[in-house]
């Protein structure tokens, strides 16, 4: 039985906390910036954890089971 690749998006947008949780980037940070208050732009900056109701989708996708 061949072996199952890695989505090649999943693994550039996804990475893994020392505990193996899923972290992501926030959406809506590249451009038109310029209508977005300074507290919206800044919420968006860093990472986050992926929600739980998605993390089977991602896990699948990265062949984590």
């Amino acid at each position: 039985m061949p072996k199952v690749k890695t989505n090649s998006g999943a693994k550039k947008r996804f990475s893994f906390t020392g505990t193996g949780k899923v972290k992501r980037h926030h959406a809506y940070h590249s451009h038109i910036l310029t209508k977005k208050t300074k507290k919206q732009k800044r919420n968006l900056c860093g990472s986050t954890l992926v929600d739980q109701t998605n993390m089977k989708q991602v896990r699948d996708l990265l062949c984590l089971r």
